[in-house]
C-alpha cells in the first residue's frame, strides 16, 4: 500500500511538471486575448491541484485582471448609444462604426458579447473627428499653468538649472471600507512619499496614526502600515510629511552647449538604453519609428526634442483603461492615436532609447494650486549634463506656444516624485498583484485572503501648505 501511494504521488508531481511543461499560461493567454473570459477561468480551475497550489498567485492575478477589464468595459452597446444620443440626438450607425474603427470609442468582445469602454463616451467628446472644435481638452488645465511657471523661471537658477525652492506639507490618507474583510483581520497598506533628488530635498516625516515602516530597495519610495479592521468601521491610515521641491528647467542651447558624447560603456548608459519588459520594449517598430521621426538628425538632444515633438503634438489626452489590463502600453499608444500622462511617457522612453539616448521614469503627484492628481513624466540623460525632466504629457498643453519646448528639458515646481521606475516589488513585499501593476500613486491595499481593489477603498492627498524659502 505504501509504495503505490508513493507511485500515485509521484504520478501526481509528475503530471503537474507536464502541465507546466506545456506552458499553460499561454493559453490561458491565448483565451484571453480572444476575449474568453469564461474558458480561460474554467481551465484555470481544470489544472491538477497541485500546479493550482503552486500557481496560486499568478492564477489569482490572471483571475484579477480580467475582472479588471470587466469593470472597465461595462457599458452595453445600447446604453452606450443612449448616451451619445443625449448629446447627439441623429446619431447614425455609421457614425459608431467609423468611430470604432478609428478606435475613438472603445470597444472589447467579451465572451461573445460587445461591451463598451467605461470612459468611452467621455473619450468620445476628446476624440471624434465632430466634436474636436468643441472638446473641452486636458490641455486646458495645463494652459492655467504657465503663469506659475513664468514665475518661478524669474528666480536666479543654480548651474544645473533648479530654482525657486519651496516647503511643501502634506497630509495623505487611505480608508478601507468597513467589512469589506472579515473584523479581526489585519489589513497591510503601503502609500506614497517622496524621494531625494536634485529637485527634492529634506523629506521629513511628520507624524503617523499607525507604526510606519519607510521603503528599502524598491523604486517605489513608499510608507508602509498595518491595522486590524474593526466590525462595522472603516480603517483610516493617516500620515503627514514635509519635504522641499524646486522648478528645473535648462533652454535647449544650454543643454547642447554642455553636451558630450555618450559612455557607452557606464552602467547608466546600458541600463537606460535596454528594454524594459513588459512596458518599454525596443521592438524593430518602435526602432523603425523613432529613426523616421528623427531623420537625418544626428544629435541626441534635437532627436530627443524631435520626439517629444511628435508625442506633445500627434496623440490627444484621455481617459485611460487599468494600466494592468494592458500588455505593452507603448503599442496601445501607437494603436489607439491617445495616451494619458503615463502612457505617453513610456512611448517617449521607449522610442529614445531604441535611438542610444538613456531615458527614465518618474511619477507621483501634481500638487498645482487649482489641481491635485497622480502624474507621470520622464527624465532624459544626456552626457556632460546628467539626467533631465521630460514631461510630453504637459508638453502638448504647451505645444505649438512660445513654452514650447518648456517641458522638453524641464518640470515645474508642483510636484512630489515618489517613483523612479515602474512594476516594481513593494517594500516590505506584496504577496498578491497590485491594483496597480505599473505605477505607485494611490496607495495599494491586501490582507490575507487577496489583493484589495480600488472599490475597496479611497485615497487623498491634501496639500496643507507651500511656502517659499528664500
Amino acid at each position: 500500500m505504501k509504495l503505490r501511494f508513493t507511485f500515485a504521488y509521484v504520478m501526481s508531481v509528475m503530471l503537474s511538471f507536464s502541465v507546466s511543461a506545456q506552458q499553460w499560461r499561454a493559453e490561458v493567454d491565448r483565451l484571453m486575448d480572444n476575449g474568453e473570459f469564461a474558458r480561460a477561468s474554467a481551465y484555470m480551475k481544470s489544472l491538477p491541484k497541485a500546479v493550482r497550489q503552486a500557481d496560486a498567485v499568478q492564477i489569482d492575478s490572471l483571475n484579477q485582471i480580467m475582472a479588471r477589464i470587466r469593470k472597465d468595459f461595462n457599458i452595453t452597446p445600447e446604453q452606450g448609444r443612449k448616451m451619445i444620443a443625449e448629446r447627439v440626438p441623429d446619431v447614425t450607425d455609421e457614425q459608431i462604426a467609423r468611430w470604432k474603427e478609428k478606435r475613438q470609442l472603445e470597444v472589447m468582445n467579451i465572451d461573445g458579447r460587445e461591451w463598451w469602454f467605461r470612459k468611452a463616451i467621455r473619450n468620445l467628446w476628446l476624440l471624434g473627428d465632430e466634436f474636436s472644435a468643441t472638446a473641452e481638452r486636458q490641455d486646458d488645465g495645463y494652459q492655467r499653468n504657465h503663469k506659475y511657471y513664468l514665475e518661478a523661471m524669474q528666480c536666479p537658477a543654480d548651474v544645473n538649472g533648479v530654482r525657486d525652492w519651496r516647503k511643501v506639507n502634506i497630509t495623505f490618507s487611505l480608508s478601507v471600507n468597513a467589512d469589506v474583510i472579515p473584523a479581526g483581520e489585519t489589513l497591510r497598506v503601503w502609500m506614497p512619499l517622496p524621494y531625494e533628488n536634485m529637485r527634492q530635498r529634506n523629506i521629513r516625516f511628520i507624524s503617523g496614526n499607525h507604526p510606519v515602516t519607510f521603503s528599502e530597495g524598491s523604486k517605489h519610495h513608499t510608507v508602509y502600515m498595518e491595522a486590524v479592521t474593526v466590525k462595522g468601521q472603516p480603517t483610516l491610515f493617516e500620515y503627514t510629511f514635509s519635504y522641499e521641491v524646486a522648478e528645473r528647467h535648462l533652454c535647449q542651447q544650454d543643454v547642447l552647449a554642455l553636451l558630450k558624447p555618450y559612455d557607452t560603456e557606464s552602467e547608466t548608459y546600458r541600463r537606460f538604453t535596454a528594454s524594459e519588459a513588459p512596458h518599454m520594449i525596443l521592438s524593430d517598430r518602435i526602432h523603425k519609428l523613432a529613426l523616421e521621426l528623427v531623420g537625418d538628425e544626428t544629435n541626441p538632444v534635437l532627436q530627443a526634442s524631435k520626439i517629444y515633438n511628435w508625442i506633445s503634438g500627434k496623440f490627444p489626452w484621455a481617459g485611460a483603461r487599468e494600466y494592468s489590463t494592458l500588455a505593452n502600453i507603448p503599442e496601445y499608444v501607437l494603436l489607439n492615436n491617445h495616451g494619458d500622462c503615463g502612457q505617453v511617457a513610456l512611448l517617449y522612453i521607449s522610442l529614445v532609447r531604441s535611438l542610444g539616448i538613456p531615458a527614465r521614469w518618474e511619477s507621483g503627484w501634481m500638487i498645482h494650486p487649482h489641481e491635485v492628481n497622480w502624474h507621470d513624466w520622464a527624465e532624459t540623460y544626456f552626457e556632460g549634463v546628467g539626467w533631465v525632466p521630460t514631461d510630453p504629457s504637459f508638453g502638448r498643453g504647451v505645444y505649438g506656444t512660445p513654452m514650447n519646448d518648456y517641458f522638453a528639458t524641464g518640470i515645474d515646481v508642483y510636484r512630489m516624485a515618489s517613483n523612479e521606475g515602474v512594476g516594481d516589488k513593494l517594500s516590505p513585499p506584496k504577496k498578491f498583484i497590485r491594483s496597480e501593476t505599473v505605477d505607485f500613486q494611490p496607495g495599494e491595499v491586501e490582507w490575507s485572503g487577496g489583493n484589495l481593489y480600488y472599490d475597496c477603498w479611497k485615497s487623498h492627498l491634501t496639500v496643507n501648505s507651500i511656502t517659499s524659502i528664500r
